[in-house]
């Protein structure tokens, strides 16, 4: 019997034989007793601007749609993808898409906020992100590092609503950079007469007012902070003493090194990785943008798929592909495409998931009309479901209003193992 350790020696990691089949076949042998399981962790790929689906998951050559891309064959007979996305295009096994997702959102803001909550914005409700709900959720013992993590983040970047500030996601940049402000620029024996001098200040504060300190979470937020600044867990985000071999799969960008960093962070126990690629509001030459930035999406998803493979992770770990809309099948007057949030494409991989599926299809002439719509909710229901969350499970908002974890219903085509939900 190969244990995880063993198949990693076999399989050759840093060398280029580190994405073989042969090293996948030892990675799936030796996690044979997590068959069916929930998955554990969420990997968020955040393709900010709304990416053509034309141009990525759902190609239409020869159409009046579907522009200059052509269509690549894949692991999967029936399966196409678009030009550009040939690394991917070997990984589609463990791989599925839906192409007829909608929404009623076409604004940039609007459009994030429902694709990362499962709900539309309410301004009486700030809703929590999935990956928050997943922080509440599942237990992370043992974790001294955030939970919840967003690298290159941008202005919209995963929040933990209603639930509170402490599952909003934890900023980070290009894992090329240490992490800011978790080392002390101080000699030890300096920061250990500050921590003890903030301590008697804080004990001193806290005297009659404990409702008010508990409700600043001032002191939890301290704790949390020295921990992490302690802890050796924090070398996750350093992706420099990866194999050089591995680095380069994952693409000489950061958004690659975010997806490396990503798999890294989820070996600790990190509950949701969310990873944002900015640059796909393709009003103006989408062509030659949408190539652009398939050269840095397609290494880094297809290397991180094969690498959760490698070391026994993709069957506790879901990962998400998707924007805040696609883009318009009539190509604009200055070779662009505009917000189309009326069929769209998202892809899914990992945990119980079924993989090699292709969900719902679009219109070949360009109307809103799609067949098999999937809600953006369905969605979030199903990532739920995968992750053993009962979807219809009630969270209370702070003024007294039940929410469900997620309004949808999970999609069972998707499912190949369904854990407590309720009927």
């Amino acid at each position: 019997m190969l244990n995880r350790r063993t198949a990693l020696k076999l399989a050759g990691l840093g060398t280029a034989g580190w994405l073989t089949s042969a090293a996948h076949f030892l990675a799936r042998a030796a996690e044979q007793d997590r068959s069916g399981a929930p998955a554990q962790s969420l990997i968020v790929l955040w393709m900010q601007g709304g990416p053509s689906q034309l141009e990525t998951f759902d190609p239409q050559p020869g159409t009046k749609i579907g522009g200059d891309t052509k269509a690549i064959s894949t692991a999967v007979r029936d399966i196409k993808l678009a030009d550009g996305l040939e690394q991917l295009a070997e990984q589609m096994q463990a791989v599925s898409l839906l192409r007829s997702v909608v929404s009623k959102e076409g604004d940039h803001e609007r459009g994030t906020y429902l694709v990362k909550t499962g709900y539309r914005p309410d301004p009486t409700t700030i809703h929590p992100s999935i990956g928050a709900i997943c922080c509440h959720q599942l237990s992370a013992a043992g974790v001294d590092i955030p939970r919840h993590i967003s690298i290159l983040a941008n202005q919209w970047s995963a929040r933990g609503g209603f639930l509170g500030d402490q599952f909003d996601a934890f900023r980070a940049g290009d894992p090329l950079h240490k992490v800011p402000d978790v080392s002390t620029p101080i000699a030890e024996d300096r920061y250990q007469g500050r921590m003890r001098g903030l301590d008697v200040l804080e004990k001193s504060f806290a005297s009659g007012r404990d409702k008010l300190t508990k409700s600043t979470l001032h002191v939890e937020t301290v704790r949390r902070a020295r921990q992490m600044m302690t802890s050796e867990q924090i070398k996750a985000f350093d992706v420099s003493t990866e194999p050089a071999a591995l680095l380069a799969a994952y693409g000489d960008t950061p958004f690659g090194r975010g997806c490396l960093a990503a798999r890294r962070l989820i070996e600790q126990g990190v509950r949701c990785v969310e990873v944002t690629l900015d640059g796909w509001d393709t009003h103006i030459d989408n062509h030659t943008g949408c190539q652009t930035q398939k050269k840095i999406l397609d290494p880094a998803f297809a290397a991180l798929i094969g690498d959760l493979k490698l070391r026994g992770l993709l069957d506790r770990t879901i990962v998400l592909c998707a924007g805040e809309f696609g883009r318009t099948p009539q190509i604009n007057r200055l070779g662009g495409r505009d917000h189309w949030p009326s069929g769209f494409s998202v892809a899914l991989a990992g945990g119980t998931l079924r993989g090699g599926l292709v969900l719902g299809e679009t219109d070949p002439q360009g109307t809103k009309q799609v067949k098999d719509p999937v809600e953006v909710a369905e969605i979030h229901a199903t990532l739920l479901a995968a992750l053993g969350l009962d979807p219809v499970q009630e969270n209370i908002s702070p003024i007294g209003r039940p929410l469900k974890l997620a309004e949808g219903t999970p999609i069972k085509q998707l499912l190949s193992t369904v854990h407590g939900v309720s009927s």
